[in-house]
C-alpha cells in the first residue's frame, strides 16, 4: 500500500511554512532542552528533520495497516458486553500499532512521555489517519484532552493521567447529554461532594469513545444553578468504577468509532481547574481544539474521496475513452482539487496561529512575558479565534461537497458497497455536524464579519503579500471580491428596519437582519481568505498556480451571488420565510 504521507507533496509542502521556524523555536523554547532530553532536537533543521520521519512513520502505518482494516471495522463497529465497550478487531490492532510506534501524546511535553510537537505537525498526523479511517481518527483523536488537562489540571493531575495516554489509554470528553446538544448551559449531569470527594451522578449521550480510559466530564456542581455559571470540569478515571455504557448508538458512518450514552452513578471524579468555569472557560479551549480535530478528519476524507474519484475517473471507460477527458468530469475533479486544498491551506494557517499563541502562553508560565511577546500572544489567539470556525465550516462542507462528487464520478456503481466511496461519503455527513454543526460555527464566525477582523486580516495582510505575475487575474478577482464583500457587510449592518403597520407582527430587529445574512457573509468572506491562501502557497511553488486560479474563479461567482442577493434583500423581507 501506499505511504500515506509520502505520496501526499502538499501536507510537506504545509510543514516547510515559513513561518515554522518561529513556531519551533518557541515550542523548544530556545531549543534549551536539549541537553537534559535524549530526543529534544537541537536546532530547527533537526526538529524538522524528527517531525518529517514521525510522519513518514505514521504515513506508512495509515497506509498499511489503517486504511486496510476499514472497510472491516465499518462492517463489523464496536459492541457493549456487561456494560463495556469491545471495539471491532482491527480498532484494536490500529489502537496497539500506533501505541507501539509511539504516536500517541504528540503535543504534550515529554516529561509526560509526549513528542512536544506543535500543532501543525499533530494536526497533520490527525489528518492522515483520517484519510485511512476517519472513525478510527475519532478515537486517536481525543488525546486532544490530554492537552486540556495539561492546560488546566494540577501538576500531581498531570504527573498521574498525562503519561497513561502515551500507554495504550484513551480519552473522551463527556459533554453533550440527552437534553443538551448544542446549548451545554443545559447539562445536568450533578457534581456533589461527599466526604471530601467528587461523585458524579446522571446521564451523557453522543459521547465519542465514552467508555475511555480517562475522560473530561463537564458537570453541573452549583446546586440551584440553571446557566454556564454552575459547571465545573472533572476528570474521571474509569478505573474507580461508577460508570456504565448503556448502548451504543447505529450511526450512518464513521462506524468503528463507539459513540455511547453512559450513565453515572455516584462516579468518584476530580475537579479539574476551578469550580465554575467549566463552560466558560474549559469547553471553550477543549472544543476549538476538538474543532480543529475535525477540520484535519474533513480534510483527510476529502483527500481520500478526491483519490477514489480520480482513480475511477481514469479508469472508466465510456463512449470509447476514459471518463476523466469529458469536460462534465475533469472540471468536477479540477473544483474537487480546488477546495481540497484551499479546506487544508486555512487548516494549517489556523494550526499556525494555534501553536504561536499556545506557545506563548505556556511560555508565560514558567516566566513573566516581553511587552512584544504579549501582544504576540493576544494578536494570534484573535486569529486563532477567528479562524477556527471559519476553516471548520469550510473544511466540513468541502469534504461532504467533494465526497458527494467522488460518488456521482463513480455513477451507479459509486451507490454499491464493493467501492470505498460510499463509506467516505457516510463519513463526511457527521464532520459538518459533530463539534458544532455548521450553523453554530457561522454564529461563532459572524463576530469576524462584524468586528471588521476579517477585512483587516484581507487588507493589511493578505493584500499586502507578494504573488506570482501568473495570478495577477487571480489577484484583481480576489480585490473585486473585497469590495463586494466590505458592501454587503456595510448593507447588512447599517439595514434600518421599517416599523410595524398597527395590528402586524413586530418588526424584524437589526440583529436578527445580520443573523440572517450570517452564513452569506462569513462564506464571503471565507472565499476571499482562502483564495489569498492559495496564491501564497501558489508563490512559493508555481505548480500550484492553476488550483489557485481555479479557486478563485470558483469563489467569485459565489461571492457575486452572496452579493446579489443581499443587495436585493431588505428587512421587511424576512417575514415571507417566517411563514413556512
Amino acid at each position: 500500500m501506499a505511504n500515506f504521507y509520502t505520496d501526499n507533496t502538499d501536507i510537506k509542502f504545509h510543514l516547510e511554512h515559513p513561518l515554522m521556524r518561529e513556531i519551533v523555536t518557541l515550542k523548544e523554547d530556545g531549543f534549551r532542552h536539549a541537553d537534559a532530553h535524549d530526543t529534544a532536537p537541537r536546532d530547527f533543521e533537526d526538529a524538522m528533520d524528527n517531525y518529517d520521519k514521525v510522519l513518514e512513520i505514521l504515513g506508512e502505518i495509515c497506509g498499511d495497516t489503517l486504511a486496510e482494516n476499514a472497510e472491516d471495522i465499518d462492517t463489523e463497529g464496536p459492541r457493549v458486553v456487561d456494560g463495556r465497550v469491545e471495539y471491532a478487531p482491527g480498532t484494536r490492532r490500529n489502537h496497539d500499532v500506533l501505541t507501539q510506534a509511539g504516536l500517541y501524546n504528540m503535543s504534550l511535553p515529554r516529561e509526560y512521555e509526549g513528542l512536544n510537537f506543535p500543532i501543525v505537525p499533530y494536526v497533520m498526523a490527525a489528518e492522515l489517519v483520517s484519510r485511512a479511517d476517519a472513525g478510527f481518527g475519532n478515537i486517536w483523536g481525543l488525546q486532544d484532552c490530554a492537552e486540556t488537562i495539561h492546560e488546566f489540571a494540577s501538576d500531581e493531575q498531570k504527573s498521574r493521567y498525562l503519561p497513561r495516554g502515551a500507554r495504550g489509554e484513551t480519552y473522551a470528553m463527556d459533554l453533550t447529554e440527552p437534553d443538551a446538544g448544542s446549548d451545554l448551559q443545559a447539562v445536568q449531569l450533578k457534581a456533589t461532594q461527599k466526604d471530601g470527594r467528587w461523585l458524579l451522578n446522571g446521564v451523557k449521550r453522543f459521547i465519542t469513545n465514552g467508555d475511555a480510559q480517562i475522560a473530561l466530564v463537564l458537570a453541573r456542581s452549583e446546586e440551584g444553578t440553571q446557566d454556564g455559571r454552575g459547571l465545573s470540569m472533572f476528570i474521571y478515571d474509569r478505573a474507580n468504577g461508577g460508570m456504565t455504557v448503556r448502548r451504543i448508538e447505529n450511526k450512518l458512518g464513521i462506524k468503528g468509532s463507539p459513540t455511547c450514552e453512559l450513565v453515572f452513578k455516584d462516579a468518584p471524579a476530580e475537579l479539574c481547574g476551578d469550580r465554575k468555569l467549566g463552560l466558560i472557560k474549559y469547553v471553550m479551549s477543549l472544543m476549538n481544539g476538538a474543532r480543529l480535530g475535525v477540520g484535519a478528519q474533513a480534510v483527510g476524507i476529502a483527500e481520500a474521496a478526491y483519490r477514489e474519484g480520480l482513480k475511477y475517473a481514469r479508469e472508466r471507460v465510456q463512449f470509447g475513452k476514459p471518463i476523466i477527458e469529458f469536460p462534465a468530469i475533469y472540471e468536477m475533479l479540477a473544483n474537487m482539487q480546488a477546495k481540497l486544498r484551499g479546506a487544508r491551506s486555512i487548516l494549517y494557517e489556523t494550526s499556525r496561529f494555534v501553536d504561536i499563541y499556545k506557545a506563548y502562553t505556556h511560555l508565560s508560565n514558567e516566566r513573566p512575558l516581553e511587552r512584544e511577546e504579549r501582544d504576540a500572544l493576544k494578536r494570534y489567539q484573535k486569529l486563532a479565534d477567528f479562524y477556527t470556525p471559519l476553516l471548520k465550516l469550510f473544511a466540513s462542507e468541502y469534504a461532504n461537497e467533494i465526497a458527494y462528487d467522488s460518488l456521482q464520478i463513480h455513477g451507479g456503481s459509486g451507490y454499491m458497497k464493493d467501492y470505498p466511496i460510499q463509506r467516505l461519503v457516510r463519513d463526511a455527513r457527521i464532520t459538518n455536524i459533530s463539534e458544532g454543526t455548521s450553523q453554530l460555527q457561522v454564529v461563532a464566525a459572524i463576530r469576524g464579519v462584524t468586528t471588521g477582523h476579517y477585512l483587516k486580516q484581507i487588507r493589511e495582510v493578505y493584500e499586502q503579500a507578494v504573488t506570482p505575475p501568473a495570478l495577477a487575474t487571480a489577484r484583481q478577482l480576489l480585490a473585486t471580491m473585497t469590495d463586494e464583500y466590505e458592501a454587503a457587510v456595510a448593507a447588512v449592518t447599517t439595514a434600518v428596519p421599517a416599523a410595524p403597520t398597527a395590528g402586524a407582527a413586530p418588526a424584524v430587529t437589526s440583529a436578527e437582519y445580520v443573523d440572517f445574512h450570517a452564513r452569506r457573509l462569513v462564506e464571503m468572506a471565507g472565499y476571499i481568505i482562502i483564495g489569498h491562501l492559495l496564491l501564497q502557497d501558489a508563490s512559493r511553488d508555481e505548480a500550484r498556480v492553476a488550483p489557485a486560479d481555479i479557486f478563485v474563479k470558483y469563489g467569485r461567482a459565489k461571492v457575486a451571488a452572496h452579493a446579489a442577493f443581499i443587495r436585493d434583500s431588505r428587512p421587511e423581507d424576512l417575514e415571507a420565510y417566517k411563514k413556512n
